[in-house]
This record gives structure tokens, sequence and C-alpha cells, in this order.
């Protein structure tokens, strides 16, 4: 996945438990590769060509200047990137002080160009990967941005974080090969994707990392800390309280800030990020001016929470973005670890007792439309029965996969009236039975161990309590017993590194241009790897033989059926219950900020990356926060 944000690894080749990492210093010309490429795309040409001075869809003479104050969610305890997903609760805007070797471009696929490096080199069988570093790329404390930076951050990255263990699990070899050059050597030829996700490594800064602090304390890599980030972003920490806020200055001497991939972007002074325990509380921070950007999840709050003085007076506005470049899976999602979920028929009989059209009037005022693809709002989800390319690839795990995918089309159970529910709660109770369940004084027990299916789903926001309190009686009438457990965000990212859970709302977001990521949501390797996004546990051969194809495609035409038959095959096993979808980003502001007239295509509202402060309007709407 060409990633971001933001969104991620196992193989049938040979997987390297421990690769080889070292540095050797070589004369740059004697390890110079051939084709130097100013950025890089999965298929196809860029959309920029060499020396293009800025992005389409910026305003290059927006003014700077302003604060914005957003919202987070939850709490923090750390600035360590490395951890994040592992230990602690990871600081919002730390994307604003660490930079990558590449960026992305929001009006491309896949398109990637320069940041931290200026070039880059591969064979034709990309097989390895050379970066060549910006002369001018310092860090903030004026030292250069060099290759042994890169080399560190590649080891402790890859070692001390399950995502990009995974995401880099086919490097076998990084080394230096000139003054400013880095190169990364692979474990098999074919993977196109790889040069291009190697330059979303976020690059740390060795010295800082491997000095001390003000209190003379040697740095820990491997720890959370509160103690401000060395980086070489735009802006770096102000000041902040722990868990509560934190406020992010921009660097007056950014080496970056005339670079053609920076020109119109970051163009506020600085960011303040204010910490609510719950989504209510934050809409009535935003209603009372503490927050200038809202970004609305709910269709009740989005349908009935905002008739309110401002918004009547067109102080604040409200303004939907269509959401292009990702496909989603929303779920109620399994833990398959548990034995009591293993078997796909128990899976797709909670399928049957979810009645979301029935939900979907009483909370959502119809706003949705029930998933029915893990790449769902994209061309890469399946449909009908498999045909031509997507039958050939399927036949190749035919005796791995169900049968019925062949045959039938997927598809959700229809709800939206009590006789349609009956039906739905029969064709589950059938399933049941055929797993070993049965109905004893009104409780379904397995009928080996006597023992009633029992659930717990559990959840960290309070939104979603009337969600499974909808769906709860319905799985109550089939005698499971249900429990409902909300937890606060530290409690609930704990028990997700340690499997202990029996169902969770999970969802994955998926880019046009899928690719080794896929490993660390559905790769059997990622499955027993604490803090990966395999949440199911999924261990299957056919969809690991699946993932490969889908990364060693070397068509766009080829990526496409292979994310298609890897997207059925997961449909089919039930590992989820699909939950429901939007296609627009639902946003509300106070009406102080502008942004360019040609948004990008698949950046949706790309708030704030694009946008400036306007004083004009800001005049209009003062602040009252």
């Amino acid at each position: 996945m060409i990633l971001t944000r933001r969104s991620i690894l196992q193989g049938t080749a040979a997987a390297i438990a421990a690769p080889a990492l070292g540095t050797l210093t070589l004369p740059a010309a004697a390890q110079a590769p051939e084709n130097w490429k100013h950025g890089l795309s999965l298929f196809g040409d860029l959309k920029y060509a060499a020396g293009f001075k800025n992005f389409d869809y910026v305003n290059p003479a927006a003014p700077q200047g302003g604060m914005v104050r957003e919202i987070a969610i939850g709490t923090f305890d750390n600035f360590n990137t490395v951890v994040a997903g592992v230990k602690g609760s990871i600081a919002e805007g730390t994307e604003l002080v660490t930079e990558n070797l590449m960026t992305s471009a929001l009006d491309e696929v896949s398109g990637e160009y320069g940041l931290l490096a200026e070039q880059v080199s591969f064979p034709e069988d990309f097989s390895t990967v050379t970066y060549r570093l910006r002369g001018n790329a310092k860090w903030h404390d004026g030292k250069p941005v060099t290759p042994d930076d890169v080399l560190f951050s590649f080891e402790t990255f890859k070692t001390n974080s399950p995502f990009y263990g995974a995401y880099y699990s086919h490097v076998t070899k990084v080394e230096k090969t000139g003054e400013r050059d880095i190169k990364f050597t692979f474990d098999q030829p074919g993977n196109r994707e790889l040069p291009q996700i190697v330059g979303q490594l976020p690059i740390l800064p060795k010295h800082w990392w491997e000095g001390t602090d003000k209190n003379g304390n040697k740095r820990d890599v491997t720890a959370t800390t509160l103690e401000p980030p060395l980086g070489s972003g735009p802006y770096r920490v102000k000041e902040f309280v722990p868990g509560r806020t934190i406020v992010y200055e921009k660097v007056a001497d950014y080496w970056g800030k005339d670079l053609n991939v920076r020109v119109g972007t970051y163009n506020f002074q600085s960011f303040r990020y204010e910490y609510f325990r719950d989504t209510t509380v934050a809409l009535e921070a935003f209603k009372g001016d503490q927050v200038d950007w809202r970004t609305e999840s709910s269709a009740k709050d989005w349908a009935t929470a905002y008739d309110f003085p401002a918004l009547r007076e067109k102080r604040v506005v409200r303004e939907e973005f269509a959401v292009r470049n990702l496909g989603i899976m929303q779920s109620f999602a399994f833990n398959i670890r548990r034995d009591k979920f293993k078997d796909a028929r128990v899976r797709r009989a909670f399928n049957y007792a979810f009645d979301f059209d029935e939900m979907n009037k009483q909370l959502f005022f119809g706003q949705y439309k029930r998933i029915d693809s893990y790449f769902y709002g994209t061309e890469l989800a399946s449909s009908g029965v498999p045909q031509g390319k997507e039958l050939e690839i399927l036949n190749t795990v035919k005796d791995q996969v169900p049968a019925e995918l062949f045959t039938t089309p997927y598809s959700n159970p229809k709800g939206g009236d009590q006789q349609t529910l009956r039906n739905n709660l029969r064709d589950a109770l059938k399933l049941f039975s055929d797993a070993g369940y049965a109905i004893k004084d009104t409780k379904l027990v397995n009928t080996k161990t006597g023992e009633q299916l029992s659930v717990e789903f559990l959840i960290n926001a309070p939104t979603f309590e009337r969600i499974v309190l909808f769906y709860k009686p319905a799985l109550e009438r089939l005698g499971i017993a249900v429990n409902v457990r909300t937890v606060d965000t530290s409690q609930y990212v704990n028990r997700l590194r340690q499997w202990d859970y029996d169902i969770i709302v999970a969802s994955w977001g998926q880019s046009l241009s899928p690719g080794n990521e896929q490993k660390g949501f559905w790769g059997t390797q990622a499955a027993d790897q604490a803090g990966s996004r395999n949440l199911v546990g999924i261990k299957n051969p056919a969809i690991d033989k699946l993932i490969d194809r889908v990364i060693f495609a070397t068509t766009r035409e080829d990526l496409v059926v292979a994310t298609q038959a890897l997207d059925r095959v997961l449909l089919w096993n039930n590992y989820v219950v699909p939950q429901w979808s939007y296609p627009f980003s639902r946003t509300a502001r106070w009406d102080r900020f502008s942004h360019p007239e040609n948004m990008p295509k698949y950046g949706a509202a790309a708030f704030p990356t694009v946008w400036w402060f306007d004083a004009d309007k800001a005049a209009k709407a003062p602040q009252r926060g």
C-alpha cells in the first residue's frame, strides 16, 4: 500500500528471520546506479516531471500564519513513534515533526516524490533500491540528515515495531554506498512495491537517540517518552500538558520550506491538539469554539446535533468532501484465536442476526450503505462470480477455499422488518446447529461441552454502545449470552495487544494500490505479532498465496484481479460481520480558513495540509476559545 497515513507481512517466499544489516562505505561513483528518478509510481508514468515547481492542488502563494485547533480523542503519554501501537498512547501530530524519504502526491493513485531523498534508483527486476539524500536536509539542531540516520531508523523500526517489522520483512540488507546514498536489498526480485514502501520509512536522528536528555539520562528508543523529539519536519513541539494538550510551532529555518513537495502546504504557524475523553464532549467543545475543525463520524449527530446559533449565523460551515482513494472494511471482527469462533458457520450466523437495514433506519437516518467488500467503494472490490483471470487465480487455491465462492456471489443477509429478521434468525440457528450447538432451556449451548455460547463486545467509544445494544437483543433471542464492555483507550489498546477480546469494532482502510501491508492485515506471520493489524488472527495458506499474487502483480490489471480474488476469499471465510460506509468525509469548521480552488482528487478534505488561515474570514468569526 502506498500509505499515510495512514493503514501493513509474510509471504510464500522464504522469510528472512534475522536479516544481516550493516554499514559499508564505498565511493559514490563505484556504486552509483543508473536511471536516477525524482519520484516513483507503481504503474505508468508520474504526473509531475523532474523540476516541477509545486503540486497542482496547492496555492503556492497561500498566506502563512495563524493557529488551527484540532480534536484528539483519548489521551497520550508518548512521543516515540518507534513503539507506537506497542507501548503507550502516541501523541497526535508527530507526523509534523518526523519526515520520510518520500512523500505522496494527493492527485495520483500511487505517485511519490522525493522529500528527504532527492533521487531514487532501482534495477528492472526490483531486487534493490538506492536512495540519495538531499545535501541540505537537516535536523532541527542544524546537523545534516545522513545515511547513518536512515540505517539506524530502519534497524530500530524493524526490530521494535510489529508493523514495520512485517512491512519490511523482505528487506534483507541495508548498506551505505556513498556519502549520501543508501541501498536496500530485497530477498527476491519482482516485488515492485518494495522500492516505494522503503521510501515511506520515517527517519530518526541517530545522534539524538544515542545521546542523553537534559538530565543526563541516556535516551532509550525502545521506551515511551514525553521528551519532545528532535525531527527534520516543518514543526516542532512548543508546549504540552500530558494527556490534555499539545502545541506544535513552525520551524523558522525549516530546511525544506522551498521544496517543491512542500510549497503551499503546512501554512499554519501552529497546531494545537485538544484531547477529549469521547466524541460527545468534543462536539460540545466545537460548538463552544474551543476547537476549529471537526470530522463527524456519527450519522445521528450529523443529522441532529448541528442546529446551533453559530451555524445558523454562518460562522460555522458544514461541508462534505468525496473520498475517492480509500476502500474500507468496517466491521464487528471476531478473534478466531478463540475456539468458539474458529468455525466459519458460527461467524456467518452472527451476520444473520445483524439487522443492518433496520438499524440504518432507526439510528442512522438512512445515510449508510452496507459494506460487502474488504475494498468497498473501489474497483478492487469483488462482485458476481469469479471469471477470467480472477477465476484462474482462484483455481490455484481451489482446494483451500470455500467452494461456494465459485458459484455464488457474496452477499450479506437482508433485513428491515420483523418477518425477515425471524427468517434470518432461523437460518442462524441452522448454522449453529451444523456447527455443534443446540438450544437447551432457552440457551444456545455447545453439545459437546454443555457450555452456553457467550460473547463480549469490547469497545472504547460510548458512541458504539448504542450500536451493539441494538444488535444485542437478536443475539440473545438465539440463546447467546452477550456482554458489552466499554473501556478507556489505554485499557482497550492493552487488551488488543494481548489478543484479549471476543469481538471488537475494527476497520481496515485500503488504498487504490494494495500490497505488502496486506500481510500485516491478514497474513499468517502477523497473527502472532503483538500490535499487528491481523486483529482477527487469520492463518490461512490460501490467503497467504493470494497476498503474494497482489504483491507481485506486474500490471494494474493483474493487481486489480488479484485483489478481487483476495477479497472474495476473505469474504467467504466470514471473518467479520461487515458494517457500513459513507462515501464522503463530513466536516464542520469555524469559518476562519480557506483552501485551494483545485482540491486534490484523492485527498478528501486534505485538512490542514493544503489549507490556510484566512484573516478576513476570521475577522467575521472572532475566536471565543
